[in-house]
C-alpha cells in the first residue's frame, strides 16, 4: 500500500476520463522516470548471485566475489543470502537501498525471444502483447497511453530523437541531452603517428596495428554501438541526471531517458572493469538525481532502470556475456518501499536456466508497470486496460 502522505497528495490528482482536453498535471502529482539500458546490461553483474556455486563455476573469470573476500566483493545486503550488491555502487546507490528506497526485481523482462536488441526494445517501449502472431501497432507506446489516461501534458523525452515508448496521441517534446566525447586515439591523432612513422622502419607494423584496431572496432564495438540507438553513455551522466533532475523538479512530472553501451560481449571484466565503471557512472548519475530533486521532490518520484534483456549465466570466450533473456530491474524513489528484492524467483541454479543458458522471465514487464501504475495513480481496471490491454497488474507492493 502507498504511504499515507502519498496517497493523500495522488488523491488531487484527476484522470481523464476521455481522450479530449489535456491539461497538465497538478504540482502534488507522482514523478515518473523510465531510464532505459540499450544493449543489455549484464544483470548478474549488479544484483550478484552470491548464493550460488553455479553462478561462480560458470563464469570463472568474471564473476563477482562473495563479500567479504576482497576489496571487489559484492555488497553484503542486509537480511540477504542469496544476492548481493555490486561494489560499483558502495557509495551511490547501497546508501537508498539500506535506507528502503531502492529495490530490485530480479527475473523480470519481456517473453520476447528474439534476443535482437532492436526488436525487444520496440516490443517493451510498445507494452503490446507477447503473442508472437500478433500485430504490432507502432504508432502508441505505453508511456504516452499512460500520459493519456492521466490527461497530462507534463511528460517528456530526454533524448535525441522522440522514442517510441512516448509516441502517441499525446504530444510530447524531446530534449537532447548532451553529447559526451569518447576517449581513446581519434582519427585525427591517428593520422598525425602515422605520418610521424611514415618512411621509418617502424611505419608498417604502426600502420598495420592502426588498421587491425580499427578492423576489430567496427567489428566488436558496431553493433554495440547501434544497440545503444544514440543513447547518451554514462560517462557524464551524473551531470546529465542533475540536468534532469531540475527539469522534473521543476516542471514535468513523466520523463524518459536512455544510456547507452551495455553490450558486453568482451572483456567486461568483474568487480572492476569496463561493465563495472559504467555500472559506478549510472549509480552515481542515479544518486545525484536523488540529490538534485531535494527532499521533497524525492518523496513524489518514483524511478525505474530496466534493460532489453539480460545476458547469457555463462561467460563466453572473450571474457563477457552474450545476449540473454531474463534480466533484473531496479526501483527507487522517496515514496518506495525498498531494501528489498521483491517478485517471484527461483535459485540461480544450472537447473533453473531458461533453454540452459539464460535468467528465466518470471516477472513480465507490463504486469510490474501496470502494479506500479495502479499503485502510484490509483487507475481503475479500464485505465490499465488503456495502457496494457489484457494484462494482470503483479501486486509487488512498491510504493
Amino acid at each position: 500500500m502507498l504511504r499515507r502522505g502519498f496517497l493523500e497528495r495522488m488523491a488531487a490528482v484527476p484522470l481523464a476520463a476521455g481522450c479530449g482536453a489535456l491539461w497538465a498535471a497538478p504540482a502534488s502529482a507522482p514523478r515518473l522516470l523510465v531510464v532505459f539500458l540499450r544493449g543489455a546490461y549484464d544483470a548478474a553483474s549488479v544484483l550478484v548471485p552470491v548464493g550460488s556455486d553455479d553462478y561462480y563455476a560458470a563464469r570463472p573469470r568474471i564473476a563477482i566475489a562473495r563479500p567479504g573476500s576482497g576489496p571487489d566483493a559484492a555488497l553484503a545486503l542486509p537480511d540477504q543470502s542469496d544476492w548481493g550488491l555490486t561494489p560499483a555502487w558502495a557509495d551511490s546507490l547501497l546508501p537508498l537501498y539500506e535506507r528502503g528506497q531502492l529495490a530490485a526485481i530480479p527475473f523480470a523482462g519481456t517473453h520476447d525471444l528474439s534476443r535482437s536488441h532492436f526488436e525487444t526494445q520496440d516490443h517493451i517501449e510498445l507494452g503490446q502483447s507477447d503473442d508472437p502472431a500478433a500485430v504490432r501497432d507502432f504508432r502508441s507506446g505505453f508511456l504516452n497511453r499512460l500520459a493519456e489516461v492521466l490527461g497530462a501534458r507534463d511528460a517528456i523525452a530526454l533524448t535525441s530523437d522522440l522514442p517510441l515508448i512516448l509516441r502517441g496521441a499525446v504530444k510530447v517534446p524531446n530534449l537532447a541531452l548532451g553529447s559526451v566525447g569518447r576517449g581513446g586515439v581519434d582519427a585525427r591523432q591517428t593520422a598525425l603517428i602515422r605520418q610521424m612513422y611514415a618512411g621509418t622502419q617502424l611505419a608498417g607494423p604502426v600502420n598495420d596495428g592502426f588498421d587491425v584496431r580499427q578492423a576489430a572496432q567496427r567489428e566488436l564495438t558496431g553493433g554495440m554501438e547501434a544497440a545503444s540507438r544514440n543513447a547518451i553513455t554514462t560517462r557524464g551522466f551524473e551531470g546529465e541526471a542533475r540536468r534532469i533532475a531540475r527539469l522534473m523538479r521543476e516542471r514535468y512530472r513523466l520523463g524518459f531517458v536512455d544510456v547507452g553501451g551495455w553490450d558486453t560481449h568482451v572483456a567486461q571484466g568483474a568487480g572492476t572493469g569496463a561493465l563495472a565503471t559504467r555500472v559506478g557512472e549510472l549509480g552515481n548519475g542515479l544518486a545525484a538525481l536523488a540529490q538534485e530533486l531535494g527532499e521533497a521532490a524525492w518523496r513524489d518520484t518514483v524511478v525505474v532502470v530496466l534493460s532489453e534483456f539480460g545476458r547469457t549465466f555463462r561467460e563466453n570466450g572473450n571474457r563477457g556475456t552474450d545476449h540473454g533473456h531474463g534480466s533484473t530491474y531496479w526501483v527507487l524513489g522517496g515514496a518506495v518501499r525498498g531494501g528489498r528484492v521483491v517478485g517471484e524467483q527461483v535459485a540461480v541454479r544450472q537447473a533453473t536456466l531458461f533453454q540452459n543458458r539464460d535468467w528465466p522471465v518470471l516477472n513480465e514487464y507490463r504486469g510490474v508497470f501496470a502494479g506500479l501504475f495502479q499503485q502510484m495513480y490509483g487507475l481503475s481496471a479500464a485505465q490499465l486496460g488503456r495502457v496494457f490491454e489484457g494484462v494482470t497488474p503483479l501486486g509487488l507492493g512498491l510504493v
